[in-house]
């Protein structure tokens, strides 16, 4: 991966601010955030600009830019729409997880295209009957006749209705006593057949961001649809949850960014008796704290970031960082709420919409509670759960 630079960095990040200026607007947002998605031509927008190669390597097609680089373009898609941060960001881990573990085939046929805006991928790992405890699932695969059949429920599959292809986690082998992460494997399937069926999930937050649920009723996979190797697919996952837990980071910090930009200018126009409430120690206060936690978060995931993009082991800093700045977001967004009293709850104020949206970062992708129980051990601790 290309080493970006601080001018490279600032250069994205203010042309991505340019995008959202000129290009994707308030009014726009409001628009697809009440619709529960966005056009086509936004992604392919993207594309265009191409944001869509930042995590594809040149050899591909596409930037190979760094995580810091990552981190940016995440941090400034959410501060402007975070559903569409949260799709960047599963379609670049989407490209990562091809690219580092794919055969040589997957990479050719997906990689140059995932780059273009031409294909999307979801990613089937939650299910109903587990969320964190990943390692439970039902979800299973048989080989027949030179197919994969799937037979099993996904749910939280964000962008699964608008991709080519969902990355279903999948018991393919028993698993070995006491191991039960071995025999678990990611398939690439197809969406487009009908043995599989999905099905749209209204949330509160992220409304624009397509999350899905996914019914497998013997899916069909080629056999060679592994991606990386048979029964280690829960170990591939495993390599990539720092970068997502950075990301995910990004994305709290990109909404209370925003989220604060909106208070402080709330409370410069807002008058009341006879001066902007802005003068008031009961506003400074809550915004000198948003401010406040906000650069601790912004320093907490650049560290972390740096830490990857060196690296190093930052497997504890990630952690911190997504816990940290899920907990800050929402902080921040009910201050802001409050600020604004009533014109907070009104769908015209972008805060409005920052509220919503913080409210999956405590618990997406992992669960605060157990970003501390992971802490909790590598300090030293015992296994809690």
């Amino acid at each position: 991966m290309a080493s970006s630079t601080a001018f490279e960095t600032d250069l994205l990040r203010q042309t991505v601010r340019a995008f959202f200026r000129d290009e994707l607007t308030p009014a726009k947002v409001r628009e697809y955030d009440s619709a529960r998605r966005y056009p086509k031509s936004v992604w392919q927008r993207l594309a265009e600009l191409g944001w869509l190669a930042l995590p594809v390597s040149e050899r591909y097609g596409g930037v190979g830019a760094d995580v810091r680089t990552s981190v940016v373009m995440t941090e400034e898609l959410a501060r402007g729409f975070a559903s569409l941060a949260v799709d960047w960001v599963l379609v670049s881990m989407g490209a990562r997880l091809i690219e580092t573990f794919g055969t040589d085939e997957q990479r050719e046929a997906l990689l140059p295209a995932l780059a273009r805006g031409e294909l999307t991928m979801a990613f089937g790992m939650s299910e109903p009957d587990g969320g964190t405890d990943v390692l439970g699932l039902r979800t299973r695969a048989r080989l027949h006749e030179g197919h994969w059949l799937i037979k099993g429920q996904k749910l939280y599959t964000s962008l699964a209705d608008e991709s080519e292809y969902v990355i279903v986690l999948c018991r393919t082998d028993d698993a070995e006593e006491g191991k039960k992460a071995r025999g678990l494997s990611l398939i690439l399937t197809p969406t487009n057949q009908p043995a599989m069926q999905i099905r749209r999930l209204h949330l509160m937050g992220m409304r624009a961001a397509g999350t899905c649920e996914v019914f497998l009723d013997d899916a069909q996979a080629p056999a060679t649809a592994i991606v990386g190797e048979r029964g280690r697919g829960f170990y591939h996952l495993l390599s990539t949850l720092d970068n997502e837990r950075i990301l995910a980071a990004a994305i709290s910090l990109g909404i209370a960014e925003g989220a604060l930009e909106e208070m402080t200018r709330y409370a410069k126009e807002r008058h009341a008796f006879g001066r902007p409430i802005g003068g008031f120690q009961a506003v400074q206060h809550p915004i000198a704290d948003s401010a406040t936690e906000v650069k601790a978060m912004r320093l907490l995931v650049e560290h972390a970031a740096d830490l990857q993009s060196a690296g190093e082991d930052c497997g504890t800093e990630s952690t911190m960082a997504k816990l940290f700045a899920g907990e800050v977001v929402n902080r921040v967004t009910d201050r802001g709420m409050r600020i604004l009293g009533g014109y907070g709850l009104v769908e015209e104020s972008p805060m409005e919409r920052h509220f919503r949206d913080a409210r999956l970062q405590v618990f997406s992708p992992i669960s605060n509670e157990m970003a501390r129980n992971f802490l909790g051990e590598r300090m030293g601790l015992p296994k809690s759960y």
